[in-house]
């Protein structure tokens, strides 16, 4: 790194010191925001009679009883997550997918048309969408060609209104997990927040940033229980934080955010620990197996190293194979249009059973 743009980043963007904490990140009108209290915020302790929030008294047409509204700090299962996790119930958010989590980190901290984040492409996409969605500025600085931060460019990117940095590890759609050092780098040195998303973590050799909670008070770790846990229909997503933090996103988030059905099943998953360890055990079987199985074909160019469920693969043909699959009921994902992923198809990991079939298919493929 250059001397100016060393100085701009280590000495924070503002050119004082690193981060200080929210006081001059969060916009002005969610320090002033009075939250809506729900009718089950307004009481403490026990109760049998509830004729406080309009419910039908009288249940539901079905056979579990969802007439009453849900617990709007889902307090059961955090607590279950803060046991599986090693985390405090106090640092942990809960939303309707990651993807309530990212949308409520820019209302939070982002001033529509006037800050800016960072993200670093090829990535996942949710992070432009939310952007565009809240009138904020993404600045793309491109992964390096194997797929690492580009340091130098995530610093001249960085000027007094760069609020967020999001950072997918392992990433998608490329497989691989982010070094360790660069992302402890910009934590360390940057005057804003950092967003580490954990989706892939499960399946990643590389230990979670959870663990690194007490040490930075500007880490943002996010997971979900769609991929490993397999609870994708349920829209059950992790934000794991700083006090401060989470106080926030709670305090913006509508008042039930997750519903009750979600909650209990969530719940219930939450107790088979080691199903899930059995099936990430065979997914990564199943994977090493997949990439040895499509190294044997022509097409195929390369295969990047994953420390997810997917592989990314270089191809010949993307788009021809994808279509070709489309019509033998196959659907895996084209990621051929996206910079440095230029021909490569997205394969997740199947069963034994999905991988032969796809393999057995492509045999066939001209």
């Amino acid at each position: 790194m250059s001397e100016d743009i060393n100085k701009q980043y280590y000495s924070g963007p503002d050119g004082n010191s690193p981060f200080r904490g929210l006081g001059g990140l969060l916009r002005e009108n969610i320090k002033n925001l009075t939250p809506y209290s729900s009718a089950r915020d307004e009481y403490q302790g026990e109760a049998s009679v509830f004729l406080d929030a309009n419910e039908n008294a009288f249940g539901s047409p079905l056979e579990q009883q969802y007439n009453r509204y849900p617990d709007p700090l889902q307090y059961n299962v955090k607590k279950r997550l803060s046991e599986i996790k090693g985390v405090p119930i106090r640092n942990i958010f809960l939303g309707n997918g990651s993807d309530e989590a990212i949308d409520i980190l820019f209302r939070s901290f982002c001033n529509p048309g006037i800050d800016n984040v960072i993200l670093v492409p090829p990535t996942y996409g949710m992070y432009q969408v939310s952007a565009n969605i809240n009138d904020i500025e993404a600045r793309k600085v491109l992964l390096t060609e194997d797929f690492q931060l580009d340091m130098e460019g995530i610093a001249e990117a960085i000027d007094k209104n760069t609020k967020l940095i999001f950072i997918c590890s392992p990433n998608n759609p490329t497989g691989n997990s982010i070094n360790r050092d660069d992302v402890e780098t910009l934590l360390a040195n940057f005057n804003g927040i950092v967003v580490v998303d954990e989706a892939y973590i499960n399946f990643s050799r590389q230990k979670t940033f959870i663990q690194e909670l007490t040490e930075y008070a500007n880490l943002v770790v996010l997971q979900t229980l769609s991929k490993a846990w397999g609870l994708a229909g349920l829209r059950v997503g992790m934000a794991f934080a700083s006090e401060e933090i989470i106080e926030v996103m709670n305090k913006v988030k509508p008042p039930y955010n997750m519903n009750e059905a979600s909650q209990q099943l969530a719940l219930q998953a939450l107790q088979n620990v080691d199903q899930v360890n059995a099936w990430i055990k065979e997914t990564l079987t199943q994977r090493d197996q997949l990439v040895l199985n499509l190294k044997k074909f022509d097409f195929v160019v390369d295969i990047y190293p994953s420390d997810a469920n997917f592989i990314l693969v270089k191809t010949t043909d993307a788009k021809g194979i994808y279509n070709f699959l489309v019509e033998k009921g196959i659907i895996v994902r084209d990621r051929s249009k996206v910079e440095l992923c230029e021909g490569s198809l997205r394969i997740t990991v199947g069963t034994p059973d999905e991988n032969e079939i796809l393999i057995n298919t492509l045999q066939n493929f001209k």
